[in-house]
């Protein structure tokens, strides 16, 4: 269990069947948080719920909550790269890298309101704690969407996440992109979208 430093949001991690009482929690938040830029995600909590059942069924994938109070207001998720689907998969295997060596950092959801309070950082915590603790596991994993800088839907002043990931210790992975599918706010029907990896060694291995 971490406290996010200087604000009263509890955080915690869950793995196992612990896991399912907050499905409908995590699906809820990516339908509210992915809406907005930079994922422009045009999904449904009903949809969210089948996609996530996988997840929290895997014995190796663990949840991190942030609750304020009752209400969970936002989710991070982590388990071993090779139960992830083939789209994220196929740059690993392209390069003949062993998925088992590798943990993947997913959702990571918080409401608006509540960030700049230290969740963030807590849920990266949470999440290499939880990569150190899988056998086997050398390094975390995960990706962000790519979008260019002249995209009509980037608000004034939207920044990139890039410094924070390079605080945590990750760096871009070069050549490493995957392709995914999904119906965005300004798209009528499913689009293709890129998105870019970066990696940390959590075991002190060589970055591969």
């Amino acid at each position: 269990m971490f406290m996010a430093r200087g604000a009263p949001l509890l955080i915690e991690t869950f793995s196992g069947a612990s896991m399912r009482r907050y499905l409908p929690a995590l699906a809820r938040l990516r339908t509210t948080v992915f809406r907005d830029w930079p994922y422009l995600y045009d999904g449904d909590i009903a949809s969210e719920e089948r996609h996530l059942e996988a997840f929290i069924t895997a014995d190796d994938a663990a949840l991190t909550i942030a609750r304020d109070g009752d209400e969970v207001v936002g989710c991070s998720t982590s388990q071993r790269l090779s139960g992830q689907s083939a789209q994220v998969r196929a740059p690993f295997l392209a390069r003949g890298l062993d998925c088992e060596q590798f943990c993947y950092f997913g959702e990571s959801v918080l409401l608006a309101e509540y960030r700049g309070r230290g969740a963030g950082v807590a849920f990266f915590r949470a999440r290499e704690h939880h990569a150190g603790a899988l056998d086997g596991c050398d390094y975390a994993v995960f990706c962000g969407v790519i979008r260019p800088e002249d995209h009509p839907l980037r608000p004034a002043g939207a920044g990139k996440l890039d410094s924070f990931w390079r605080h945590r210790g990750f760096v871009p992975m070069p050549g490493m992109v995957c392709s995914m599918r999904w119906k965005q706010v300004d798209t009528h029907d499913e689009v293709e979208n890129h998105l870019a990896f970066w990696v940390k060694s959590t075991s002190g291995a060589p970055l591969p």
